[in-house]
């Protein structure tokens, strides 16, 4: 067991009869109520679902507001390193000692009110954000959205909803309209929603939704529009350059953008807006990584890291490997439950080899034996590597032109990186 503390009491959060992922409201509800329900005191709230990019939208959001001037708290999942980084008060990662008392409450509570661990740090979040005021709170939803754990927030100011791709499909269904309904489950009566670029089927069921319960919309390619760098609407006509890498970050910049188009009451100018993007650190989404343990490791070939892991992200992948102008290699762990093959496919045109891991101290993790073997169905030079500095050293040994090196294929895995990374030496 971790010798952190606050990583002890997280522990003691996993309820041995709710060890697994049950989406339900009833259960969370009464543990607020237990709480004191934090959630009718916390800041006015931007809630955010979507399959890939909310991460990057909530980030764009953080950074341009607080370039306007004001104090944002911000909920993400999951977290890369630590835990505290899931909950942001006023721009900073919460506090140890603060959280750390937060979670000793939460976890004296569940004795009388069982709960999932994704349903306790909820509440614990909505705990810290309840106690220290704030201009507004941007929420994120676990999975899915209709029955998340965030969706107790009864009136949000906006919604949100990013590109919707399959995902979760043992809990969110096995088709784009299936996924799409549960996430449209955030959209709120009189609360304006603004709509990240879609396929046509996830469209038809946000609309429907939307007009069910007397929503309004504010949609990519129709009320608002972006192509490369800029961003047109009836409010606002902007040029903008993403700090992060990829192209999909334009779309994340843009829908950012089209979020403040609906938020009046917060005065941002189109150089706040600007530079905001300008500024905006994400670690782990076509992260550069130019210093640290691996780095020295890699030994002075380009080292990459990402953290998508189901198909639409490797597409993304793909696209950015496909600009490249070096022999690119891939160190690559996924968990069990993500579509390895349709992940990759997307990849393996551009690879001259992959080294798969298993992701450490994860049960869930696909073995580095099945995702190899995984990869060479797809006609990859795919190896077994017993880790991701065995990996590196293999590479580098190997190698004959100076190549990028990018890890990729998990958010666990990234989490694993960037700790390693920021140790002294690598094994």
């Amino acid at each position: 067991m971790s010798r952190d503390p606050i990583e002890v009491f997280l522990n003691s959060l996993h309820h041995p009869m709710l060890a697994s992922i049950d989406l339900k409201l009833d259960r969370m509800l009464r543990l607020l109520a237990i709480l004191g329900n934090p959630q009718k005191r916390i800041p006015p709230v931007i809630h955010v679902a979507g399959t890939n990019g909310k991460g990057s939208l909530l980030a764009n959001l953080q950074s341009i507001l607080q370039m306007a001037g004001y104090k944002v708290h911000k909920y993400t999942s999951p977290h890369l390193v630590h835990f505290r980084e899931r909950i942001v008060l006023a721009g900073r990662d919460i506090e140890e000692a603060h959280i750390l008392n937060i979670v000793k409450h939460v976890s004296s509570q569940l004795q009388s009110q069982p709960a999932t661990f994704f349903e306790a740090t909820t509440a614990i979040a909505f705990l810290a954000f309840s106690e220290k005021p704030a201009d507004v709170l941007l929420l994120e939803t676990g999975m899915g959205g209709r029955l998340d754990a965030t969706n107790v927030v009864e009136k949000p100011i906006l919604t949100a909803i990013t590109p919707i791709a399959v995902d979760h499909r043992e809990y969110l269904g096995k088709t784009i309209a299936a996924i799409a309904g549960e996430k449209a489950g955030i959209i709120k009566s009189g609360v304006p929603c603004v709509i990240g670029r879609q396929e046509a089927e996830a469209a038809a069921v946000l609309e429907e939704k939307a007009k069910i319960v007397s929503a309004s919309l504010y949609r990519s390619g129709h009320e608002w529009h972006h192509t490369h760098g800029e961003y047109k609407s009836d409010k606002r006509y902007i040029h903008f350059k993403p700090s992060l890498n990829g192209l999909f970050q334009y779309d994340n910049s843009a829908t950012a953008i089209a979020c403040l188009d609906m938020l009046p009451q917060f005065k941002v100018t189109d150089k706040q807006i600007i530079e905001g993007i300008a500024g905006v650190h994400w670690p782990a989404r076509l992260q550069h990584i130019t210093s640290g343990a691996l780095v020295t490791l890699a030994n002075g070939h380009q080292l990459w890291l990402d953290g998508g892991h189901n198909p639409q992200g490797g597409q993304v992948l793909g696209a950015w490997m496909a600009e490249q102008q070096h022999d690119i290699h891939v160190i690559c762990g996924m968990m069990k439950g993500k579509d390895a093959k349709a992940y990759l496919q997307h990849i393996a045109p551009y690879l001259q080899s992959l080294h798969a891991v298993a992701i450490p101290n994860e049960s869930s993790s696909h073995s580095s034996s099945s995702l190899a073997s995984e990869a060479k169905t797809l006609g990859i030079d795919a190896y077994e590597s017993a880790s991701v500095e065995k990996a590196l050293q293999t590479i580098t040994s190997h190698a004959k032109n100076p190549s990028i090196i990018c890890i990729c294929g998990s958010l666990y895995l990234a989490g694993h990186v960037l700790h390693i990374n920021a140790s002294q030496k690598a094994a």
